[in-house]
């Protein structure tokens, strides 16, 4: 029986180990995507609500799957980590990833709502504009 978890062991350490590189892939290259489009928005000055909004509802996006990732990562871990301080440190871990990841779902449904409200707006305004045009 103990061979066989040194084997379990053996096989999950890296495996570990890789998807969570991978969660740090995902969220670095997000972070960085984020921090070029906004200054790229600032140099040009003309960042208005909307286009901030979508790239935060964009790089929310990526850190849910960051954090899933981990979240992944983490019960992999739990698996051939049997003392009851790593599992306790791997439930604490995994509580706060899915409390950050419920509230950037929440943040991520709160802007993608403002958004469709500010598209009925315009598209109101759009066709109570066409409707008072004169007739040729």
């Amino acid at each position: 029986m103990f061979e066989l978890h040194e084997v379990l062991v053996t096989i999950t350490e890296p495996i570990v180990t890789l998807i969570e590189f991978m969660a740090l892939i995902l969220i670095t290259l997000a972070t960085v995507k984020l921090f070029i489009q906004g200054l790229w928005l600032l140099i040009r000055g003309d960042a208005d609500g909307d286009q901030r909004r979508s790239i935060w509802l964009e790089y929310g996006r990526w850190l849910v799957a960051g954090l899933s990732v981990q979240l992944a990562a983490d019960i992999l871990e739990s698996a051939i980590y049997t003392s009851w301080d790593s599992i306790g440190q791997l439930a604490a871990i995994a509580v706060i990833r899915t409390f950050l990841n419920y509230f950037l779902e929440k943040d991520i449904a709160e802007i993608r709502e403002r958004q469709r409200r500010v598209r009925e707006r315009r598209e109101g305004r759009e066709d109570h504009a066409s409707s008072l045009e004169v007739p040729r």
